[in-house]
Parts: structure tokens; sequence; C-alpha cells
């Protein structure tokens, strides 16, 4: 037979060969046949094929289905087959709760953050494993711990050395502590020696000072003969009523013998050589510290005209008023211990008395100067001056 109504197996013409349809990975599985189906309908029942479909182009929407088809339209073209398979559908992603947002996470919370699968793009295998996996719970990263020594193992040479390395301090470090150290060091040295130059030098010296006068009291009561006073020892008694002082008056200047110890010093060698108070012509010039070592002259820039000031001897009182005072000089200017000395308002030889000092207070850069005059010499058996009585 032949033509459209021969037999298949005695075909005279041949069969255009078709092309083979596009496989769908998503699809059932459907077996194969071993002829030609549309050849047989052809041959068989004069059948022609179907048009060839071509899906239209467009993405898929993903969370959703995939769009139905234009109407078929026959093929004008030899078939073209699919370029892209269609998709099938695809979930969307679930949430993913986000631990930074979460206030207060729960573990419900930390387990549906382990549980959600990632996006699979394989094929129905991996997406039967990611189904599977869904259900179970995800385990949390084990984090390495730190190897624990046991209790009495002895560490290695290297191990002892680190642990060395660590415990040093940088040479950094170890230079600011010095530093520090030396710094407070320092800082205590000096508070301590402020504090003997303005506490203690004034007790120290207050106590020698003290015992300088009974020593001279107890000279003076077993009727010891003045004679020449030696450098260092005292003869005479200061006394300055309105500044409430009493000091002991020794030979000489010397800082350490004399002034230091709180005692008053007489200017009584070489050039700086001034008169006692018994001579009847002269300037008595003394000297004394204004601060620290006992400070007998700290307030004598107090006094003003006519303030007494009284020297005890062993025979007499004398009594002396203030006169001037010159605030400031430099320290060379020894005029102003003289017989008659310049800027003091004396201008002829008399029975003066000049005090002289430190200033500013707590600096030796300039001196003070204070003057006075003789007004009254009273013998001790005629009893104190007024200036003591009242």
């Amino acid at each position: 037979m032949s033509g459209e109504g021969g037999s298949p197996w005695f075909r005279a013409e041949p069969v255009p060969e078709q092309p083979p349809e596009p496989h769908d990975r998503y699809a059932p599985y459907e077996p194969q046949e071993w002829y030609d189906p549309e050849g047989y309908r052809r041959d068989w029942y004069g059948q022609q094929p179907q048009p060839s479909y071509v899906p239209g182009p467009g993405p898929v929407p993903q969370g959703g289905y995939v769009p139905a088809p234009e109407p078929y339209a026959p093929a004008q073209e030899p078939y073209v087959p699919a370029q892209e398979p269609r998709a099938a559908y695809v979930p969307p992603p679930a949430p993913v709760p986000d631990e930074e947002t979460v206030a207060l996470p729960t573990e419900e919370t930390r387990e549906a953050a382990s549980t959600v699968p990632e996006q699979s793009t394989g094929g129905r295998a991996e997406r039967r494993r990611a189904a599977k996996g869904r259900g179970r719970r995800r385990a949390a990263p084990a984090t390495a711990a730190p190897p624990t020594r046991p209790a009495g193992t002895p560490m290695s040479r290297a191990e002892a050395r680190r642990a060395a390395r660590s415990q040093k301090d940088s040479p950094a470090v170890i230079a600011s502590r010095v530093f520090g150290e030396l710094f407070i060091t320092i800082g205590v040295l000096m508070l301590l020696f402020v504090t003997y130059q303005l506490w203690w030098t004034n007790i120290l010296a207050g106590q020698q000072a003290n015992a300088a006068t009974n020593k001279i009291q107890d000279d003076w009561a077993k009727g010891r003969a003045p004679g020449a006073f030696e450098p260092g020892q005292g003869f005479a008694i200061m006394h300055i009523p309105k500044l409430d002082v009493v000091v002991p008056i020794a030979e000489g200047i010397d800082k350490h013998q004399v002034l230091d110890r709180g005692m008053v010093g007489h200017y009584a060698e070489g050039a700086l050589k001034t008169a006692m108070p018994s001579d009847k012509q002269g300037n008595f010039a003394v000297a004394g510290h204004r601060n620290t070592h006992g400070e007998p002259f700290r307030y004598i820039n107090r006094l003003t005209p006519g303030d007494p000031i009284v020297v005890e001897t062993r025979d007499a009182y004398y009594t002396y008023e203030m006169a001037s005072i010159l605030p400031q000089t430099a320290p060379s200017n020894v005029g102003v211990i003289g017989p008659v000395p310049p800027g003091s308002g004396f201008t002829e030889p008399g029975r003066y008395i000049t005090l002289t000092t430190c200033t500013p207070e707590f600096t030796s850069t300039y001196r003070m100067i204070v003057w006075g005059k003789m007004v009254d010499e009273r013998p001790r058996s005629k009893g104190k001056p007024d200036a003591l009585v009242g």
C-alpha cells in the first residue's frame, strides 16, 4: 500500500524528522513511545501535526504562578524549540527575623531565625532536601573554647617564657613609673622642707632663745661682771611691747651662732662695729630674722613714731622711741648703721638705735631699716621703766 491510506511500514515518501520537544525538568516522568505517534496518526487517520507553541517572552514573577500563554496560533516558521523552560511556582522566601531589631529575643525567635531555609535554585532533589530540613532545628556553630590546663599540670618551657614576657612591663611604663615616683619623692621632700622652715625652725629657735634669756638672767643674778663679750654670747634683752617681743641680744651677727638661734645680733665686728647702749654717743645697731628661726623682727614694719623699744642690760634699762623707717634698701647700704644714719632724720650725733631685717617676707633681696632715739636711761635699782610696767 502507498499514499495517505498506506501502511506505515511501506511508506514510499520519507517522513520529515521533527525536532524533539524540549525537556521540562519539573514535569513528572512519562515513558517515551518507541514509535512516531505523529506519523502514525497522519498515515492512518489523515491528521495534520499540531502547530508548535512558543511561550511568550517575559520573566516569571517570583512568588506566583506563570501566566497562561496566548491562544495557540499555527506556526508559520519551522519548529523552533523554546530557549528557556517554563518555570514552576516558586514560593516567596520566608521573612528572616533580624535579631538586631528584636528588643528581647526569645527562644522561639532564635529558633525561627535558625530554621529559615535558603532559597533553592537547584533541581527536585535539592527542593526535597530543603523541605525535609525545614522541620529540623539547625545546630548553632560551636565556638572553639580555649584549651584549659588541668590544675597542677606544669607549663612547658615555651609557655613559661610567654607567661613571663606577658607579666613584664614595657619600657615606657617603667620609665613613666620611675618619673612619677621621682616627682612624688621630690614633692614630699619639698613639703617637708617648707614645714621645717616655717614651723619647726621657729619652735627650735624659740627654745634656744628662751634658754639664752634664762642664762643671761642667771648671770645677772649671780653678779658676774660683763667684761668683753665673746661672739655668740648673750649680754642684753630687747623688749618691744607693741609687738609682744622679748628676745636676747648676742654679740655678732653670725647666722648660725646667733640669728638662726632666734636671737638678735649686735653689729660689733670690723667696719660694721657700732656703739653699745651704755656709750654716751653712737648708734646701737642690731639685726634679726623677719621670717623663720624665731622671726623676732617679722612685724617691725608695724611700728610707728613714738613706740618704745627697751634694751635691758645688767645695770640699766635703755628706752628708745621709734623715729623713722626705711621700707627697702640694698644690702650693701651700710650707711644705715652709721653714727648719724642718712635718711633717718637725725642731723647730729646722739644715742640712737637701728633695727635691720630682710624684706620682702620670705626673701633676703632687700633690707628694711627702723631707727629710734634714746629717751631714757634707768638704772635697774630704780625698777622697770614705764614702757614695761603698763
